[in-house]
């Protein structure tokens, strides 16, 4: 978990589902996502360009599929 520092400046893009909002920004060689309805004062979540790259590969790959 990262306060968001790391991140100012960055521009976020938004993403939603029924009102349920994740924004992702990358950031000097990382990337964080944070709740949307926060409106930018909660916690990022904060991953290496390698962990998000799997991460995208196992939900391409239906991985986290119910």
């Amino acid at each position: 978990m990262d306060d968001g520092s790391r991140f100012d400046g960055a521009t976020w893009r938004s993403g939603c589902n029924n009102g349920n909002c994740v924004e992702v920004a990358a950031e000097h060689g990382r990337v964080g996502v944070r709740d949307g309805k926060d409106h930018g004062d909660g916690p990022v979540l904060s991953f290496t360009l390698e962990e998000w790259r799997a991460f995208i590969a196992a939900a391409k790959n239906g991985e986290f599929d119910l």
